[in-house]
């Protein structure tokens, strides 16, 4: 948009503003097409036909009425004008990058930075969600018996807590980091598909709203993995479930692509690929797994659609189906998501290091080698979640196998993080802070995995809190420190702004020793057989529940102490950054902040390897 279009929009009277393609207009027709959804899927339940005279239309509005919102949040956005303008001979043209000012992150914006910054707020606001979730269930859990939620809401509770996070944190770095850091990364002007990558933003969206509103149909009680037959059983809400997460699987599936199809196309002159940043080589591995992983998800969901809606009986054993394959194809999917969840913290924590020692990468190309194995095995091992679900025995010892040697490649990248700090001249800056955190609390999900991949002793722990200490210390402990790190490293060169130093170091150290105070006792429940999902305990366990809750609700006030240095620092203080803070050699610092539309005045050219750090004579490799 021209300085002269600009100021002539600048003068329409408001009325004119909001009409056209925006959010309010998407929000309007997400309602008309919601409704009108509802209202084509009762129609069926007045048709007189035999073949849909005993169905439960319930279902069938529901879900009707998801998919037509969806479609209408999408056309009120304008994500049907760039095809139909093609399809009657307009050229070709990326005018939704051309907002300035607060509004472009309101509305559909191909630029990859706003794409970003919508990502990190939108996945924020969700994340919150989440995290009340959580403080509600320790709430609970603080007494031995049912007080303040009954057992059926206490399930619904678990199960929202829990498919929130494991959805919406799937692209909790690639969707903020990667598609604003990637491009500038290795020297592009945009991501491979701009309109696509805008796409993935608005879809989870939709989908985080579509999974809030499953309270409003009865909520379901299936955890997050949704395990059949109870999931064709239960109320309307499990479909607000199904929904949300083929929803997710297609902004994962579609954001996996993108990112394969830029970081291989769009590559500066110069940068091959042992040049190429270890977080985007994180990126790249965790994108061969969305795009092979996330499409299996699609299908297992559409399947258990078709069962509430039509009468099919893929996961129904009493109509010759089995809920034996849901588990596989869930799990088939499930296992690679963790490593969705992990494999972009690796390399976050390998990209950072480098910076805050001041040395080369140790094992860079082990680094990588170790991504790779990740993602390779991690479609080797997910029978391991069925050890008690009646799996043939003749097949334990491979999954057991597998399991043990998928810790090969995570152990080179673990090497490769003690290898770089060996005898280094450490900053302790917040950012390495939170690195040094992840190395501590992933190495304690890494050992207490042991336990659950051999088939004798998940037998004893399978279904307990061991389980899920272990799962936060994998994943929370790993994924959710890495996003502090990542949020401290590069919201500076987002936003040109800078965080109270002091103010971030609180957050660190209360959110880290909460942390473990919260979840190391969970170990030890684990074994004295608490079960998860479960509203009551035994009474001697009450002691060891009521420090887990305390510990928790201090985690929850570590995060008000990030919230408060945001909203302080970003919004009210102020305070500008030095361009290059952190004095990294990186190629995303070596561009003007805040980044120009279009990232580079000139392609550059990359002449040497990205971690030259303490190499004599060594620039930034960059011309």
């Amino acid at each position: 948009m021209s300085d002269t279009e600009a100021a002539e929009r600048a003068a329409m009277p408001t009325w004119r503003r909001l009409l056209g393609f925006n959010l309010l207009t998407a929000v309007i027709l997400a309602i008309v097409g919601y409704y009108f959804g509802w209202w084509l899927g009762n129609q069926f339940s007045s048709s007189s036909r035999d073949y849909v005279a005993d169905l439960d239309y319930n279902d069938v509005a529901l879900i009707l009425a998801y998919l037509f919102g969806v479609v209408g949040f999408l056309v009120g956005l304008g994500f049907a004008n760039y095809p139909l303008a093609r399809l009657i001979g307009r050229p070709p043209s990326l005018r939704a990058k051309e907002g300035r000012g607060v509004s472009r992150y309101f509305g559909l914006c191909t630029d990859h930075k706003v794409v970003g910054m919508q990502y990190l707020v939108g996945i924020g606001i969700f994340f919150f969600v989440g995290g009340v979730n959580a403080m509600l269930i320790r709430l609970e859990l603080l007494n031995p018996t049912p007080t303040t939620i009954g057992p059926s809401q206490y399930l619904s509770l678990v199960g929202m807590h829990g498919t929130m996070m494991m959805g919406m944190m799937t692209s909790g770095i690639l969707g903020p980091f990667a598609n604003y850091f990637v491009p500038l990364m290795i020297g592009a002007r945009r991501m491979a598909f701009p309109r696509i990558e805008a796409l993935t933003f608005w879809l989870l969206m939709a989908a985080g709203f579509i999974l809030m509103s499953t309270i409003f149909f009865g909520g379901f009680p299936t955890g997050w993995t949704g395990y059949q037959p109870l999931a064709d059983q239960t109320v309307a809400g499990m479909d607000s479930y199904l929904c949300f997460f083929a929803l997710v699987g297609l902004s994962m599936t579609l954001l996996g692509l993108n990112m394969l199809a830029t970081i291989i196309s769009l590559r500066a002159p110069g940068l091959t690929w042992s040049r190429l940043p270890i977080f985007v080589w994180a990126v790249f591995a965790t994108s061969i797994l969305m795009v092979l992983a996330a499409p299996m998800l699609i299908g297992t969901l559409l399947m258990a659609m078709l069962d509430r809606t039509i009468d099919t009986s893929f996961f129904v054993a009493g109509a010759g189906g089995s809920s034996f394959l849901y588990e596989n194809l869930f799990w088939f999917f499930g296992h690679p998501e963790v490593y969705v969840l992990a494999l972009p913290g690796f390399g976050i924590v390998l990209e950072l290091i480098p910076v805050f020692t001041r040395k080369p990468l140790w094992g860079y190309r082990l680094a990588v080698a170790g991504m790779l194995g990740v993602s390779l095995m991690s479609f080797f091992v997910w029978q391991h979640h069925l050890f008690v679900s009646g799996i043939n025995a003749a097949l334990r010892p491979f999954y057991m196998l597998s399991t043990e040697i998928i810790s090969i490649p995570t152990g080179f990248i673990f090497l490769c993080v003690m290898g770089t700090l060996w005898r280094a001249r450490i900053t302790l800056a917040v950012p390495m802070l939170f690195c040094l955190g992840w190395a501590f609390n992933f190495l304690i999900g890494g050992l207490s995995g042991v336990f659950l991949s051999d088939a004798p002793s998940d037998t004893d722990t399978h279904g307990s809190f061991f389980v899920m200490a272990h799962f936060h210390y994998t994943i929370m402990g790993g994924l959710i420190f890495t996003f502090f790190a990542a949020i401290y490293y590069w919201v500076p060169k987002m936003t040109g702004l800078s965080f109270n130093e002091r103010l971030a170091k609180v957050h660190f150290w209360v959110m880290f020793i909460a942390f473990n105070s919260t979840f190391l006792p969970l170990f030890v429940l684990g074994m004295k057989g608490m079960p998860r999902r479960v509203s009551t305990y035994a009474d001697n366990l009450q002691g060891l529940n009521v420090w887990v809750s305390v510990s928790a609700f201090v985690l929850g006030l570590s995060m008000l102490v990030f919230l408060v240095n945001l909203v302080y620092s970003l919004l009210i203080a102020r305070n500008r950054s030095p361009h290059n803070p952190w004095r990294s050699k990186s190629l995303e610092w070596q561009t003007p902040t805040p980044v120009p539309v279009n990232n580079f005045e000139q392609i550059p050219v990359i002449e040497s390897d990205p971690y030259d750090y303490g190499v004599p004579l060594a620039g930034n490799g960059v011309s």
